[in-house]
């Protein structure tokens, strides 16, 4: 049995429901009910699942964060946050308009559909996915408002979208405290929220976010000038892969950082200090004139004493790409929940809570064979039954040299990442690149269809 199923519900049937659902969803990998249920009944119970008013959004979080908890007790951690768009435009006409779907930012179209932000956890040490510690789902009004006729500007934090950085902040510090030591929480340049910096840290809570604004200073300097001054202590190397409009190349970059001391911007909430003590870090690439130029600005409430310390704030911001790879395995890359047959957006939404849950599998496996020193136990992702069906299907995917032969352990989830991986495209051998979530979640697709093969021998054979 899986160890990351669902384990509270009110009705134990609900229970064993979803957690049939989630092994689906994992074994199969599609989102459509129709080609993940094996008949009929399973359909309809799929279905009577979503549309349950029994089963909430907050059912399923709670169910997810349980599990992240029960992985990630005692260990310092890393929270990161990113907001994705669902886009349900193309549905317009069959999806039922109701307060769980509203307007969207698309620039193709007006947009119709809902946003999903998660905290997603992650071990500070080797980036073991533990799971996610909260995850805040909204849609908009379907007569959504610009920032102009709300007079935006004007509103409080609590009444502004940009709070939701701060409200998952705070319930990723309630659901896992005091069960970790420390927490690090993480955000792209739209978290960069004065008021966030004076409400969040705390004993044990820290940020690290990327830097939207130039700040002003106490002193009266521009935060991003305000280091150049200081001398580049740490050159670094840094391979740059071809992906996002970026150029392959190895990339030279200086690292800087400094204490400063941000002022407060004109228009804040109530009992906020004017101004807060912060570090500052640079990470810059030199050598380099093209447009893809690496420069990161990030603040962090970390004491950054040493030069160890901020190369290690510049790599736990690096794992942000993490949070980005769930978004596309949710969504065109994987299981393409946009092209969802369900006629309402309550159901879709929980049935992407789901996937999202299920991704933390593909992430293990992919981390389990991109760590040589680390095991993990297969039943974190596989049935017996599944992994007695791969080891028959091995040997047609082994080659003739000992270079394509899987030599893994039973006992090590690596032994059967290779025979998924292998389903996916990637070709065998340790010198080539490991295989990414995408291969993994090809293979899994790949052997859905042999699972059912072996099934059906079993079933006949024992006739």
């Amino acid at each position: 049995m899986s160890t990351r199923n669902f384990r509270e519900f009110a009705d134990k049937r609900l229970l064993k429901r979803s957690n049939k659902i989630l092994d689906d969803l994992f074994s199969k990998s599609v989102h459509s009910i129709r080609r993940l249920s094996d008949d009929e009944a399973s359909a309809k119970g799929h279905y009577r699942f979503l549309q349950n008013d029994r089963v909430s959004e907050g059912d399923l979080v709670r169910n997810m964060s349980y599990n992240c908890i029960e992985a990630c007790r005692g260990k310092y951690v890393v929270c990161i946050q990113d907001t994705t768009e669902i886009n349900l435009y193309s549905h317009k006409g069959r999806i039922k308009k109701d307060r769980f779907i509203g307007t969207t930012t698309s620039k193709k179209d007006m947009g119709l559909g809902f946003y999903i932000h998660p905290s997603l956890v992650l071990d500070a040490s080797d980036g073991t996915p533990y799971g996610f510690a909260h995850v805040k789902l909204w849609s908009r009004s379907q007569k959504f408002e610009n920032k102009h006729e709300r007079n935006y500007r004007e509103l409080p934090i609590e009444e502004k979208e940009s709070y939701k950085w701060i409200e998952v902040s705070e319930q990723t510090i309630s659901a896992l405290n005091p069960q970790v030591p420390g927490m690090l929480i993480i955000q792209d340049r739209e978290g960069d929220i004065y008021e966030q910096f004076a409400r969040i840290p705390q004993e044990g809570v820290d940020l690290l976010v990327r830097a939207r604004a130039d700040r002003l200073l106490a002193d009266a300097t521009k935060l991003f000038t305000s280091i150049d001054k200081e001398q580049a202590p740490a050159i670094y190397s840094v391979f740059i892969d071809a992906r996002n409009g970026r150029k392959k190349r190895t990339a030279k970059v200086e690292v800087r950082y400094k204490q400063v001391e941000i002022k407060s911007p004109k228009r804040v909430s109530e009992n906020i200090p004017e101004s807060l003590k912060i570090y500052f870090i640079e990470a810059k690439e030199v050598d380099y004139e093209g447009s893809d130029a690496i420069c990161w600005h990030l603040l962090t409430t970390l004491s950054i004493d040493d030069m160890e310390m901020a190369m290690s704030c510049i790599e736990w911001y690096s794992w942000r790409w993490r949070i980005e790879e769930i978004f596309k395995i949710l969504k065109k890359e994987g299981y393409d929940i946009e092209s969802s047959e369900l006629e309402y957006a309550s159901s879709i939404r929980k049935q992407s809570l789901m996937i999202m849950e299920v991704t933390i599998k593909l992430f293990l496996m992919r981390l389990a064979y991109a760590e040589p020193e680390m095991e993990i136990a297969p039943e974190t992702c596989f049935h017996p039954q599944e992994q007695q069906a791969m080891e028959q299907y091995m040997k047609n995917l082994e080659g003739s040299t000992q270079k394509q032969k899987n030599t893994y352990s039973k006992k090590d989830l690596k032994r059967y990442v290779w025979v998924i991986a292998r389903l996916g495209g990637w070709k065998g051998y340790e010198s080539n690149r490991h295989p990414g979530i995408t291969t993994l979640w090809i293979g899994l697709k790949r052997f859905k269809d042999i699972m059912q093969a072996y099934n059906t021998f079993k079933d006949v054979s024992t006739r």
